[in-house]
């Protein structure tokens, strides 16, 4: 029996981590075919990731086929599942979504903000034309999204693509994991955290370790011993004790921007003035990487990846196809439809939650309702994406202006229009459907 695997997006920097997650999980997981496909101008990238990615395979020496295609409906044939974690416009897109809401004094960051918005008005057309294949030449396969903003992307795919078998993932909530077993020097397989919200803006209601309810301790532990759960691409400020006391929940690292933006915003400045944006800074990690990839005696995920800030993301991915493939029946937190979960959300509203992975997708588990101190803040938060949504589907103008008023990093009526009529010009290539005939431009 084969199993095939199709990234798209296969020169990203990332892939070495799936394909180290392959090899790991082989046993459970038998890949027989990976096939990288990847735009025309990632040429070089992805003939270099599939290089690497052949060495490490035959180091492990299980017998899996790695190629690389620019032909995407083609390589879709016979798939099994199919990751996507593309990034429309490449780092220079980047940039702008950071360097353009930083000039007028805005966070300025790929999937929160300004940033965020635009990131997720490139994405969606894409996607939806990625599920749209998938439909037509592998409808039994499963797609596992990773693109930023994922809880977003994901809610566009489920709700306005024919291809249902869609579940997004993230590496926050094992960022948040691994945390907590670092805190209670713990092996991260017997934490388990429950989670209530959305992609980014996800709280950890509950912590057990080894099955016993341990959040207060855990609460406490947040702002002795200021642990610090942040990803690469974040950098964590610490949570003060009365702001956690309050909470009684859990932050994740992206909740910086959100509770702690004038200092965020203050760091990122600076660092902007002295280093430019975040993007150009992971140009030149991703310089470092290839060229580190390129060494003929490289047959493994180099530690410098961490760098990148996707640390976890193989982990998520691989652990849910692996569920999925083998009906595991094991608890993760995906990105996926609420189906009754959260009282406060309608089933189909998509939710990052913990949810039973089995062959025929997650059952989400009951949550409960919203927490009352950011029940607000959270429906704030989804009405928000599905502005955005709209706003990515139609090319509308003011239905873009509404998704910029209504996120919480920009809220200015004025800021709101500079923003985007600034963005909408630097990105007009990537952004047809806001130029074409009867859009509203």
């Amino acid at each position: 029996m084969t199993l095939k695997v199709v990234v798209i997006g296969g020169g990203s920097s990332y892939t070495p981590e799936l394909i180290e997650g392959f090899i790991q999980r082989y046993e459970q997981l038998p890949v027989s075919e990976i096939v990288l496909v990847d735009i025309e101008a990632g040429a070089k990238k992805v003939a270099i990731v599939e290089a690497l990615s052949q060495r490490m395979i035959e180091k492990s020496g299980y017998p899996i086929r790695v190629s690389s295609s620019f032909n995407r409906r083609q390589a879709l044939e016979g798939a099994n599942f199919i990751t996507t974690q593309i990034r429309v416009g490449g780092l220079k897109a980047r940039e702008l979504d950071e360097r353009i809401p930083l000039k007028h004094g805005l966070i300025g960051q790929e999937t929160n903000g300004a940033g965020g918005v635009f990131k997720a008005l490139r994405t969606i057309p894409v996607l939806l034309a990625i599920a749209r294949d998938i439909h037509d030449i592998c409808p039994q396969a499963w797609m596992i999204n990773f693109t930023n903003p994922a809880g977003i992307v994901t809610e566009a795919l489920l709700h306005h693509s024919p291809h249902k078998k869609v579940i997004g993932v993230c590496n926050i909530p094992f960022n948040m994991k691994a945390g907590i077993a670092e805190m209670f020097s713990c092996p991260v397989e017997n934490v388990e955290i429950e989670f209530i919200g959305m992609n980014h803006f996800v709280f950890g209601k509950r912590v057990f370790i080894h099955g016993e309810d341990r959040t207060k301790e855990a609460l406490t532990k947040l702002t002795e011993e200021n642990l610090d759960y942040s990803p690469a691409n974040i950098v964590s400020l610490g949570w003060s004790k009365e702001f956690v006391t309050a909470l009684q929940l859990l932050p994740n690292p992206y909740h910086l921007y959100y509770f702690q933006t004038e200092e965020v915003l203050k760091k990122d400045l600076d660092a902007f003035r002295k280093n430019g944006t975040r993007a150009e800074l992971v140009k030149q990690v991703e310089e470092s990487l290839f060229q580190t990839y390129q060494n003929p005696a490289l047959s493994e995920k180099p530690k410098e990846l961490t760098q990148r800030g996707g640390a976890y993301y193989s982990e998520a991915a691989c652990s849910l196809m692996e569920s999925l493939y083998t009906n595991k029946q094991d608890i993760q937190t995906v990105n996926t439809f609420n189906n009754g979960s959260i009282q406060d959300f309608p089933d189909d509203a998509v939710v990052e939650i913990n949810a039973v992975i089995t062959k025929d997708g997650p059952r989400p588990l009951a949550a409960g309702k919203l927490p009352q101190q950011v029940k607000g803040l959270i429906g704030h938060m989804k009405v928000f994406e599905q502005l955005v949504i709209q706003a990515a589907l139609s090319g509308n103008y003011y239905k873009a202006y509404n998704a910029l008023l209504m996120n919480p990093l920009v809220a200015d009526e004025k800021k709101a229009k500079v923003i985007l009529d600034e963005m909408l010009k630097a990105h007009k290539d990537y952004l047809p459907q806001f130029y074409c005939k009867g859009a509203g431009i």
